[in-house]
């Protein structure tokens, strides 16, 4: 038993580990994520609600959030590896994982979720996956919790607290760092070597969703589905109600990159021009009430256009990046409205620069990277 007990605490402290380490190269993306659970769990209560006006909270904080689970799911991982405070540490364990194991068994049995989140998106699984991973955490968590009397600290009790102080300060430097200059490793599809047209097809080799359609008549007062092949001789005589398209097999042809396009103030797309142009600065923003950003941007933007290279904002208020630049005094700027998905993807920090050469991401630029951005654009 004591050899058992000693493995699961080896064990479950690296997975806690590896999994907090995974997520806290993209905070913002477990941000989102939360925000997602809490967008649709709000819609099931009335607004104004305390229930609604809870998850509305949380929803606010997504962020903070995300940082602090990140940062509690490392430090357990290590205080359990360590056998620091063992009781304190294998409820909290079991605290988490009871939270875990619901919030994936609702990604799962819902339906509505293709990835929990789990393991960011660098090592995405799928929720039923994540769900069976966390029942099994779960069974090893409470074997842990029995056989405790089994697991003894390691080193001091001055080099433990030395350990877990230097693992919150590693936690912490590495979330603020990816928070102002882009994740370590960019696991999402408009990452650098990815061609934006090529991300906007579907994969090789894939197949689409199985679909069946079936015709809704009423009788009688009785409903009926029937599909095209199956519609009685007589069906002249119900009263059509509906169509319904079913999946019955579900495919892999989703596209990693969907949404995406560039629509200008005259609402014409102008998408593959763009992506075809042998160099473009594009910059995706969510907002531009700070102006420092912009600004600072002028630099970059007077690079490119120095060198006649086009320059272009993608966000989802097109008129208000507008007038942010004008206050500035930058023009030539051509700006474009975005689905709001894609923007909060690409801008993982406010802004963020990609320069194109014919659609394919060649650098990627954070809100801190300007002065390297204007280095690229000037070395051609």
């Amino acid at each position: 038993m004591k050899t058992i007990v000693r493995i699961i605490q080896i064990f479950v402290g690296i997975l806690f580990v590896v999994s907090g380490l995974v997520k806290a190269n993209d905070p913002i993306g477990l941000g989102y994520k939360m925000q997602e659970f809490f967008e649709l769990w709000g819609t099931g209560f009335s607004q104004g609600s305390f229930v609604r006006n809870a998850l509305d909270f949380f929803h606010g904080i997504s962020l903070p959030l995300s940082i602090g689970m990140i940062t509690l799911e490392i430090l357990a991982g290590v205080a359990l590896l360590l056998g620091w405070k063992k009781k304190f540490i294998i409820w909290l364990l079991l605290v988490l994982i009871v939270f875990f194991t619901f919030l994936t068994g609702y990604a799962y049995l819902s339906g509505k979720f293709t990835n929990c989140g789990c393991f960011g998106d660098c090592l995405p699984i799928t929720p039923l996956t994540s769900f069976l991973k966390d029942l099994a955490l779960l069974a090893m968590i409470l074997l842990l919790l029995f056989g405790q009397r089994y697991i003894a600290p390691v080193f001091t009790p001055r080099l433990r607290t030395t350990i877990l102080g230097l693992c919150l300060l590693l936690s912490l430097g590495l979330q603020w760092y990816v928070l102002n200059y882009l994740p370590l490793a960019d696991c999402l599809p408009f990452k650098k070597g990815n061609n934006i047209s090529e991300q906007m097809k579907p994969p090789p080799g894939s197949r689409p969703d199985s679909i069946v359609i079936k015709y809704v008549y009423e009788k009688g007062g009785k409903r009926y589905e029937w599909a095209a092949n199956e519609l009685p001789a007589d069906f002249s005589t119900y009263k059509y109600v509906d169509r319904i398209d079913k999946v019955v097999r579900k495919g892999n042809a989703d596209p990693a990159i969907k949404g995406f396009s560039l629509v200008g103030v005259s609402g014409e797309d102008s998408t593959q021009i763009v992506l075809e142009q042998p160099a473009a600065v594009v910059v995706f923003a969510l907002d531009f009430t700070n102006h420092q950003w912009v600004k600072a941007f002028m630099e970059v933007a007077k690079a490119a256009q120095s060198r006649n290279i086009p320059v272009y904002v993608a966000s989802t208020n097109l008129l208000e990046g507008e007038k942010a630049f004008l206050e500035e005094g930058i023009t030539g700027v051509q700006f474009f409205n975005t689905d709001f998905t894609v923007v909060r993807t690409v801008a993982r920090t406010t802004p963020t620069i990609l320069f194109l050469k014919k659609g394919t991401i060649a650098r990627k630029f954070s809100k801190n990277g300007m002065a390297d951005a204007k280095a690229a654009v000037a070395s051609l």
